[in-house]
């Protein structure tokens, strides 16, 4: 089967084809390896695709964050985010995970991992701070 290049008799290399944006959605050079990209509305990319079999595929929140990615290896992960952009969880392919909490002012917390491990930043005043974790207030009175 014949590149894109080959097809367009391209003598002229590297050959770069882009989108209106000015994103480059294909890429061939003079050995014959190209690849190829795929945007969202956003200019984001979604989607990566190479000579050599190689994919990856990945999703974004309305935020524009990326939530999910996947490759031709079999990896993925996923993220999610609190509503204020702080990203509040992990997950990989490999079975690694992490949480993550944050205080109102985007300050990480706390933070656990499936290795075991644990960050507790969590105020430890007693002069009757309020703190919010998961969306609730609470009065720290003495630890």
């Amino acid at each position: 089967m014949k590149t894109i290049a080959q097809q367009l008799n391209i003598k002229d290399f590297p050959f770069e084809i882009k989108d209106k944006n000015g994103n480059e959605i294909y890429y061939e050079n003079s050995d014959g390896y190209w690849c190829k990209y795929e945007y969202d509305k956003n200019g984001k990319q979604i989607y990566f695709e190479d000579s050599n079999g190689f994919w990856v595929k990945r999703e974004y929140n309305k935020n524009g964050k990326q939530i999910y990615s996947e490759d031709s290896y079999g990896f993925w992960y996923k993220r999610e985010y609190d509503k204020n952009g702080n990203e509040i969880y992990y997950e990989n392919s490999y079975g690694y995970w992490y949480k993550r909490e944050y205080d109102k002012n985007g300050k990480r917390i706390y933070s656990e991992n499936s290795e075991g491990v644990i960050e507790d930043n969590m105020p430890k005043t007693g002069n009757d701070e309020i703190v919010e974790i998961d969306g609730k207030k609470s009065k720290l009175t003495e630890l």
